[in-house]
């Protein structure tokens, strides 16, 4: 047994950054300059993670024809690459960043479909990882073809096994997997509201809906909550995290970021408290980078100091 990590993402994607200043529609707008990322949820955790000194596999679905991108990022990151190619090509997502306007507007396409066939040799792979890895971080949505039930099908077998399991998605994705009771979910309030189908006004009202999954069998609860921080949640806490962002230079990664130093604190056996402040430093730290990348951890450590917590009850 080992603390080595796996992250899951079935519906990745190419971020595809354009700087276009004073951004207009039903005009041309003239771009200042360009990034393409390797991206999906579960590859920023891993990013993030590798940057912390984490050893992480990667694992899910690519398309066989521009896996090019991603290959060179699980190289420079040191990610042990197990995603299956499937034929086609990964999606590409276009963030036009406006700074001028402090705006940024998404142009998500479609990405590959995921037949039966495709999601068996996902699970093939995770089942070969399982022997030689503890934690399983599973993130973002289901691409076409999945059916809903497919991250429960792909936790149940891990928690059976013992292994400690994080999700980060949404919809019926997520209602689906809460019946195999992954460790730790982040939802972010409209996600929690969908989930539990009632409107959540207050503090009050969101440590019941935390503290209902709880005692679900989900162990740990973090709910984001954007410029107002993030509430970890579990048995025995409620922590409110909050700092004031550095200058927001791209929101891309931002809640993968907290992820990652969630799953970072908590594989480290680090005080819940202290997961909480780990996390808010690593979204503070992805808000001031373009693309899914972390300053240099000094800054990280700095950043840490500035979260400022509130215990609930």
């Amino acid at each position: 047994m080992s603390d080595r990590m796996v992250t899951v993402t079935l519906n990745p994607a190419i971020d595809h950054t354009v700087a276009v200043a004073n951004f207009q529609l039903d005009t041309v707008n003239r771009v200042s300059w360009e990034q393409a990322d390797a991206g999906g949820k579960g590859v920023n955790v891993a990013s993030f993670l590798a940057e912390a000194g984490a050893t992480v596999s990667v694992t899910g679905v690519l398309g066989s024809e521009n896996p090019e991108l991603f290959e060179r990022l699980f190289a420079e990151k040191g990610l042990s690459d197990r995603f299956i190619r499937l034929p086609g090509k990964t999606r590409v997502n276009i963030k036009i960043v406006d700074q001028a306007q402090a705006q940024i507007t998404d142009l998500n396409f479609p990405g590959l479909a995921v037949d039966e066939s495709g999601l068996n040799q996902v699970q093939s792979a995770i089942a070969a990882l399982a022997p030689s890895h503890d934690w399983f971080v599973f993130c973002g949505s289901l691409p076409a073809g999945c059916p809903t039930t497919a991250y429960r099908d792909l936790i149940a077998p891990l928690k059976a096994q013992g292994k400690t399991v994080i999700l980060d998605t949404s919809g019926e994705a997520l209602r689906q997997a809460l019946p195999a009771q992954p460790d730790l979910i982040k939802p972010n309030i409209a996600e929690l509201e969908a989930l539990l189908g009632k409107t959540l006004r207050d503090d009050a009202a969101l440590m019941a809906a935390a503290h209902q999954l709880i005692d679900a069998g989900i162990r740990q609860v973090v709910v984001s909550r954007g410029a107002d921080g993030a509430l970890f949640v579990n048995q025995h806490q409620v922590i409110h995290a909050q700092a004031t962002a550095p200058e927001i230079k791209s929101t891309v990664g931002a809640g993968d970021a907290m992820v990652a130093g969630t799953v970072l604190g908590l594989s480290q056996g680090q005080a819940w408290v202290d997961c909480a402040t780990l996390a808010t430093a690593f979204s503070l730290g992805a808000l001031s980078q373009i693309g899914p990348r972390l300053p240099d951890f000094s800054e990280i450590e700095a950043l840490r100091r500035t979260v400022e917590l509130k215990h609930l009850t």
